[in-house]
This record gives C-alpha cells, structure tokens and sequence, in this order.
C-alpha cells in the first residue's frame, strides 16, 4: 500500500469518529415516521380522486336518485312554455293538411252557433241543366213567362211565398231518333226560390190538390173532354219530390181522336228552399216517357245543387 493511500484511510477513520450516527431506536423511529408519511400522502392522494369523481358526476347528472325511463311514445310540444320562454305562450293554430283549405263556416254573432245557408233571391242562368248530348236537338231553350204548372181543378199553390221565378221552354229528342226528325217531347221548366221554410209547404200543397183533383174538364172550346190526375211513388230527387200523371184521350194535329191516351208527366223536386218543376208536354200528341222524364229531372235536380254549393 501506498503512503498517500494509507493517509486517506486515517483521515476517513478520523472524520467518522467525529460524527454521532445517532441510537438504533432514533434511527427506526425516523424511518416509521417517514414511512407513516408517505402512507397519508398516498390516502390523501386517494381521497383527492374520489373527491373529484363524486363531484365530477354531479356536474355531468341531473341530481336526482334515478333517471325515468323514457316513454313508449314521446309526446312533443308545439309551442314553448312560458316558464322558458320567460312571456305568455301562442295561441294553438288547428294542424292543416297539404293540399286542402278549411271552410269557413258563418256563425251566429255573439253564440257561436252556426247560421244556417243564407237563401239566394235571384235565379242565374246556370242553374238550369244542361241536355244530354243524345237528347239535343240543336233549338236553344228560350226563357218565357208561362205557367209553371197545370191547373188541378182551380187549386191555388201558394204564390205569396215566392222569392224568384222563372221558367223556360225547352225542347229535346229521344236518344234513338234520327237527325231530321221533328222532337219526341218539350218541357215546360221552372225554377222558383221560396222564403226559408216555406218550400215544403208548396209540395205538400201539390200533392193534396192533386189527391182533390182525380178528374176535370179540360179548358177550352178547342180540348173537349176531360183529364184524369194521380200521384206516383216518387224518391231519389233532391230533398223530396211529387210526381203525377194527367191523362186524356190522345188527339192528332187536327184535333182528330187517335184512339190512345195522352199521357203527361209532371215532377216537382225540392233542393232546400228551391223547387224546380219539369212539366213534360209532348210534341204534336206524343206522350211522356218515363225513363226520359227521370234522366232530365236528375240532371235538373244536379244542376240546382251546384248553383246552391
């Protein structure tokens, strides 16, 4: 060993002398206190975390003990409620559909209670039907103040309750006849507006003069003889309809007896407060066709709806 070395293990010997390492007891107890502190930190540690979580999930969750389950069939609002709004909430607008419009319906000023349709006072000419094609003959109806019905054995249909009258001649031909031939029939057909509630009274009135009335004189020096009336089930024609049947025997051109019946046709057909009368009269001695008279009447009676709405 070298001297420089052998003098560097004394004074290490010597510095080691000098200084207290402390007693085994101080020194354990040093290391327990150490070790109970880094045990704190760590449970502090702990408990700062769980801290943060618990509070972390109060922020995130409504605080309440259990969330709902939703409902099977959400139901949304149409309108914000005025406590989040913070004003009063809209009135409710009734849903529309595409493509259709609501009518509008007149009520009653301070009820409610809606007005019943509002009675026309005057006639235009659209409320008049239309021939058929197969029935035109090509002659243009003309508007002219003729009567509406047959005399019935001097019965007066109440006329006080009109509104509006008027009546046109009308003149057609049956499906089957050829172009050229003269017409199978004429009308004699008029639209009346009565005041409201009294149009049904103008037909319970015709069918009790027709009832009064089973035969009369023909009028007239120039139609002797006489006519024979009677009502026929009738439905299926607006709100309600009376129809009858006048007849006498069957006369030519020249006022000749041809041996058969002349038989016309009369329908009267209420629409509200509305009565259209086809009053059918032949043409040089042909009598009424049934099936003829019940295709106009519905295409008068139509015709009469539209007008009204």
């Amino acid at each position: 060993m070298s001297r420089e070395l052998s003098e560097l293990y004394r004074s290490l010997a010597a510095d080691a002398d000098a200084r207290d390492l402390g007693l085994p007891d101080v020194l354990r107890h040093q290391a327990d206190r150490r070790a109970r502190l880094r045990a704190a930190g760590g449970t502090l540690a702990v408990g700062l975390v769980v801290v943060g979580v618990v509070i972390g999930s109060q922020v995130v969750a409504p605080p309440s003990a259990s969330v709902p389950a939703p409902a099977a069939t959400p139901t949304l609002s149409a309108s914000p409620s005025p406590s989040a709004t913070g004003g009063s909430p809209s009135p409710s607008v009734p849903p529309t559909t595409p493509g259709r419009t609501q009518s509008a319906t007149a009520t009653s000023p301070g009820t409610g209670a809606p007005q019943p349709p509002r009675t026309p006072t005057r006639i235009p000419d659209r409320a008049f039907f239309t021939l058929a094609p197969s029935n035109d003959k090509g002659i243009a109806p003309v508007f002219q103040d003729v009567a509406a019905l047959p005399g019935l054995c001097g019965a007066r249909i109440p006329s006080e309750a009109v509104v509006h009258r008027r009546t046109r001649v009308l003149i057609y031909k049956l499906p089957q006849t050829p172009k050229g031939y003269v017409p199978d029939g004429s009308y004699a057909h008029s639209i009346t507006i009565y005041r409201a509630g009294r149009a049904d009274d103008v037909l319970r009135e015709l069918r009790q003069a027709v009832r009064d009335c089973p035969v009369q004189k023909l009028p007239g020096d120039d139609t002797p003889g006489e006519s024979r009336q009677r009502l026929i089930p009738d439905s299926g024609f607006g709100d309600e309809s009376v129809l009858f049947e006048m007849r006498r025997a069957g006369q030519d051109v020249n006022g000749d007896p041809t041996g058969m019946e002349d038989v016309r046709l009369i329908r009267a057909i209420r629409v509200g407060d509305v009565v259209t009368i086809l009053w059918e009269q032949g043409w040089e001695g042909t009598s009424s066709q049934r099936a003829q008279v019940d295709a106009d009447s519905r295409r008068a009676a139509a015709a009469i709806k539209v007008w009204l709405g």
